[in-house]
This record gives structure tokens, sequence and C-alpha cells, in this order.
């Protein structure tokens, strides 16, 4: 009985040892798990931000295609009613503008003379 019990303190002795020996390949190896699991962690997060960031750029797009397609007959409608507008006072300016260009084409004219006239 004292052989076996000599023998148990023994076998505990060498198992405690073994263990006390692999303490640091386990405690390696914890470290590396929690290093994998905050790796994980960090890019989980990254991942959900680039994803909400892309929900939002999509939202984004759709409200603005959504606006657009609002605005479209609006712009059509607008330009409908303002080109005849436009072409009507294009065609009442024109004989203004054609005026006063040969108003000022003769006021050159002019200048152009009286400065001969003073260099002779």
């Amino acid at each position: 009985m004292k052989f076996s019990l000599a023998a148990l303190v023994v076998v505990l002795a060498l198992a405690h040892g073994s263990q006390a020996a692999q303490s640091p390949e386990v405690e390696k190896l914890a470290q590396y798990f929690q290093d994998l699991s905050a790796q994980l962690t960090s890019t989980t997060q990254e991942l959900v931000r680039k994803i909400q960031s892309e929900t939002f750029l999509e939202d984004g797009k759709a409200q603005l295609q959504q606006i657009q397609a609002k605005l479209a007959p609006l712009a059509d409608n607008m330009q409908a009613q303002l080109k005849p507008l436009a072409e009507n006072m294009q065609a009442q300016l024109k004989p203004l503008v054609d005026n006063v260009q040969a108003q000022m084409e003769d006021l050159f004219r002019k200048v152009m003379d009286q400065t001969k006239a003073l260099g002779q």
C-alpha cells in the first residue's frame, strides 16, 4: 500500500510536471485563439461598416433616381413653355440688336474718318 501510494505520488508529480511543461504551449495556443478572436471581431465590424456604407450609398442612389424621375417631366414641361417665350424675345430683340450694331459701326466709321482727317 505504501508502494502504491508512493507510485501514485510519483505519477501525479510526473503528470503535474508534464502539465507544467505543456503550460507554455497551452498559453501560446490560448493566445493564438485570443488573437484570432480579436481579428475575427475586427474584420466582422469592418465588414458591417462597409455593408452599411454600401447600403447608404445604394439608398442615396435610389432616392436620387426617384427625384430625377419626378423632375424630368417638370423640366420637359418648363422647357416646352420657355422655348416659345425665348423665341419670341429673340424675335423682338433681333431688330434692336441689329440697329445698335449698325449705329456702332457707323460711329466707328466716323471716328476712323475723323482720326484720318486729324492725321493729315
